[in-house]
């Protein structure tokens, strides 16, 4: 997958500019994961809060993440698995909205929920190049 300027300035929203330089595709992947999955959470805390102004800059800020994510996918090199990731991100961002206008935790955690399994997958990717990379 490819890392597109989109992605990387949701990078920036996430605040941890610092590592842009230095970090490998796969490793801001998961920094754009971590991001996503600190707005989500803070989310719900000003739904459970009612501080609605704080709610929504979450979740927009989530949600821009999002967006760079499936902004950063390489279709032709991806394939099936890209194709998957891209829905997948379009029903988040879709939920996002519901999210923020219903201010709807079950979703909130649905959504949460995916996201950590997709980041705990790519928690696993490393591995899985190295292990490739020895087999050829």
């Amino acid at each position: 997958m490819m890392l597109s300027s989109r992605a990387a300035s949701s990078y920036s929203d996430v605040q941890a500019e610092s590592g842009i330089a230095d970090a490998s595709r796969t490793t801001l992947i998961q920094m754009l994961l971590d991001g996503l999955l600190e707005s989500l959470t803070s989310a719900e805390g000003h739904i459970n809060r009612k501080a609605i102004s704080e709610k929504s800059f979450h979740l927009t800020r989530a949600s821009r993440i999002v967006i760079g994510l499936q902004a950063a996918l390489d279709y032709e090199k991806g394939g099936e698995i890209a194709k998957n990731l891209g829905e997948l991100y379009a029903y988040v961002t879709r939920r996002l909205l519901h999210i923020n206008l219903r201010n709807d935790l079950e979703a909130l955690r649905e959504v949460r929920g995916l996201m950590t399994q997709i980041r705990e997958a790519w928690i696993m990717v490393p591995g899985l190049v190295s292990t490739q990379h020895r087999l050829m």
